[in-house]
Order: structure tokens, then C-alpha cells, then sequence
């Protein structure tokens, strides 16, 4: 039943961040434009992405929620980290843009209109900031992607309204650009680390968060182990990892003794970050055939 309610309450929260973010877009496409200021418009195509995200988050926590099916035999959760992946690459793609559009401006600044970036930065502040607090303590990859997306707007939108403020007094028209390439520079850097994260994570790689090395030390130390190999570990969604070993145990063990064992090796590996184990028993001297590419 607790899990039913936490995945209620991060549906919601998704919902709830998804909305606003969906709506403050639309004013900050608006606002770019009345204002001419390309470092909004930089960051109204970034909120663009991270509502786009916030929507694939919302719509698959809900498949996630599915059980397994014949043709999803580990449930659905994988869906989320699909939702992370779409979202960086959209993430690239207007990063890229924006960059294209940006450099120019650096030899060739437009005034923009500081009053506007003033007023546009204090609401971008408030509702970025609404949203990140509601995403706060997302387990999930999809999750910690998008909540740092939108802890990122915050800083950007604080960024412009410094910049708004020294517009003001002073006419530096180039600063806009500069700022629209910072934020552009930092988000992508950031996406581009959590890509990386993310297609470990596809390809089946060992989650950063974990140590198979340091998994098998655990296990092997346990009472009755006497070995460990053909040891996989692999993530659903950066959250939900997954353990298959060979457990290999003394050949006198009693049918009891084995059971003992195999729920101890369990426990262990749910207390190191493993959601489902499949451990396989062999005993001393038993044979132990694998398939050549292992």
C-alpha cells in the first residue's frame, strides 16, 4: 500500500510540475518576443524541453504503474528512462539552435527590453521554483533529470534578472547573448553527463550507484557462501536495479540450510540497492555450464 500511495503522490507532483512549466512556457515564448531579449527565448525553448519531458514523465509513471505483462515480463518501468533519453536529446537538438542564433548576436546586439526581462525573470524565479520544490526527492533517473532541468531554470531566470537590473542603468546590449550562451553552455553540459548515465543504463551497464565488486564481496562473506560468479547487475530505470548470480554453497548442504542461504543472499542484496534477485544454487564440484559469449 505504500508503494501505491508514493506512486500516487510523484504522478502528482509530475502533473503539477508538467502544468506550470506548460504554462509559463507559453508566457516566456510571448515574452521573448515582446522583449527581443534572446536569452529568454534561449530559455523558453529549454522550458520547452523540460515540459515535453515532464509530460512523457507524467503519462509513463502511469504505464509504469502496469504490471508485468507476457510481452513486458519486468513491468513497465523502463518507460521512464525512455522519457529521460527523448527529453535530453530535445535538449541537444534547441541547444544547438539556440547556439546558432546566439553567436551572431555577439557582433550584432539588439537593445532587448529590460523591464519586460525584469518582470519575466521574478515570475520565471516563482514558477520554477514552485515546480522544482514539487520534484524534489525524485528517485527515479527520468525524475532527477527533470528536477534538475527546472533547478536549472531557477538559476538561469536568477541570472536574468541580474542582467535585467544592469540593463537598466547601463546599455550593454551584448550581455543578453552572453547569457543566453552561458545558460544554453550549462545546460547542455549537464545533459550531456546524465546522457551518458542514461545509456549505460540502456546498454545494461553496472548502475554508477553500485559495486559489483563490492556486491560479490558482500555476498560471498555471507554464513554458507563459499562462491560467487556469472554475477549480472543491471537498472529498469536507475532506480530498480536487478541481480542473476551463481551462489555456490557446500555440497552437504541440507534442503533447509539452502533455503536459509538463498533468502540471506536476498536480504543482503536488497540492503545494497538490489529491487529483484535471481540467485541460482550450485553446490561444490557441481558442474557449471555457460553459454561461450559469458
Amino acid at each position: 500500500m505504500v508503494h501505491v500511495h508514493a506512486a500516487g503522490r510523484s504522478e502528482k507532483n509530475i502533473r503539477a510540475a508538467f502544468l506550470l512549466n506548460l504554462l509559463f512556457t507559453v508566457i516566456e515564448v510571448a515574452g521573448g518576443l515582446y522583449t527581443g531579449s534572446l536569452a529568454i527565448t534561449a530559455d523558453a525553448l529549454h522550458d520547452l524541453g523540460d515540459s515535453f519531458s515532464l509530460g512523457l514523465a507524467w503519462f509513463f509513471e502511469r504505464i509504469a504503474q502496469k504490471k508485468p505483462s507476457p510481452l513486458f515480463s519486468y513491468g513497465y518501468r523502463r518507460f521512464s528512462l525512455l522519457a529521460a533519453l527523448i527529453n535530453a536529446l530535445v535538449l541537444i537538438g534547441g541547444s544547438i539552435l539556440i547556439l546558432s542564433a546566439a553567436v551572431p548576436r555577439l557582433f550584432y546586439p539588439v537593445t532587448p527590453d529590460a523591464r519586460g526581462m525584469l518582470l519575466l525573470s521574478l515570475l520565471g524565479i516563482t514558477v520554477n521554483g514552485v515546480a522544482t520544490y514539487r520534484m524534489r526527492g525524485g528517485k527515479t533517473l527520468n525524475e532527477q533529470v527533470v528536477a534538475w532541468h527546472l533547478l536549472e531554470d531557477v538559476l538561469g531566470w536568477a541570472a536574468v534578472l541580474v542582467v535585467s537590473i544592469v540593463l537598466l542603468f547601463r546599455d550593454i546590449p551584448w550581455l543578453d547573448p552572453v547569457l543566453s550562451i552561458m545558460i544554453t553552455l550549462f545546460v547542455l553540459g549537464n545533459v550531456l553527463r546524465n546522457l551518458r548515465r542514461m545509456l549505460v543504463i540502456f546498454l545494461q551497464g553496472v548502475p554508477p550507484s553500485i559495486s559489483i565488486d563490492a556486491v560479490e564481496e558482500a555476498l560471498t562473506a555471507l554464513p554458507g557462501v563459499c562462491e560467487l560468479h556469472d554475477t549480472h547487475i543491471w537498472s529498469l530505470d536507475g532506480e530498480h536495479n536487478i541481480l542473476t548470480a551463481h551462489v555456490v554453497i557446500d555440497a552437504e548442504s541440507s534442503p533447509e540450510a539452502i533455503r536459509e542461504i538463498r533468502c540471506r543472499v536476498k536480504e543482503r542484496a536488497a540492503s545494497l540497492g538490489i529491487s529483484h534477485a535471481t540467485i541460482e544454487i550450485e553446490l561444490q564440484g557441481e558442474a557449471c555450464v555457460l553459454p561461450e559469449e559469458f
